[in-house]
């Protein structure tokens, strides 16, 4: 079993801010951690995966909630002290998370300007589950669960299951395949529709063959704290 300072740091902290807890002290943690720690501690995927996800999550609800940070601000904003290191929303999800993709590249091309931290942090291969992981507290995004180690590929898997099913309308008689429009800002995650047909096809067993993917408008009304409480601790 996997179990490190790091790591509980970020369950404690998603843990207090969905309860509505003093988390002062576990920010201050955070920032007082050493870099050569939490290199040292998150030595593989899934402890890269656990951690940043909590983080990012518990962020985005402090950010949110806490600082009343604008929306046209709180993902590029260098917000969040960990290491005492400056890092956003998009340092988390796109340079950690999607190992340093360009955000506006569908998820076709690397960002040649991605700093040195952020590549000595990033997962080794990205894995296209953190897109019904992470929470960006609107209405159409997969809902906040906990992330540990040593369950993270069942978390993640059961994370997507739910997503897909929750999100995708089959409508037979128009031979058409309504699925979240994740999947179109991050084509290249997903390996191009021609993957987003095999995840749909491993996941809900539907054979798209003759249907044709139609991407949803996503609904960006307000929608903090919705937690998913399969994963509750």
């Amino acid at each position: 079993m996997v179990t490190n300072d790091t790591n509980h740091l970020s369950e404690k902290l998603l843990m207090a801010v969905k309860r509505e807890e003093p988390f002062a002290a576990l920010t201050s943690k955070l920032k007082n951690l050493q870099l050569s720690q939490i290199q040292n501690e998150l030595i593989n995927d899934g402890l890269k995966k656990a951690f940043w996800i909590n983080i990012y999550n518990a962020f985005f609800q402090i950010l949110s909630r806490e600082k009343h940070v604008q929306k046209s601000r709180i993902y590029t904003q260098k917000l969040i002290n960990i290491a005492t290191i400056k890092w956003s929303l998009d340092d988390i999800e796109h340079g950690i998370l999607r190992r340093f993709r360009y955000k506006y590249s569908l998820g076709y091309f690397p960002n040649p300007f991605a700093p040195a931290r952020i590549k000595k942090m990033a997962v080794s291969k990205m894995d296209y589950r953190i897109h019904f992981a992470l929470n960006c507290g609107a209405k159409s995004c997969p809902p906040i669960a906990f992330y540990d180690a040593n369950n993270i590929d069942q978390q993640l898997e059961t994370a997507t299951i739910s997503f897909l099913e929750s999100e995708t309308d089959i409508l037979p008689d128009r031979k058409r395949i309504h699925i979240n429009r994740i999947f179109l800002w991050y084509l290249g995650d997903f390996g191009s529709k021609s993957g987003i047909r095999s995840i749909l096809k491993e996941n809900l067993d539907i054979n798209t063959k003759g249907f044709k993917l139609i991407f949803k408008k996503y609904y960006w009304d307000e929608q903090l704290a919705n937690y998913n409480n399969t994963f509750d601790q």
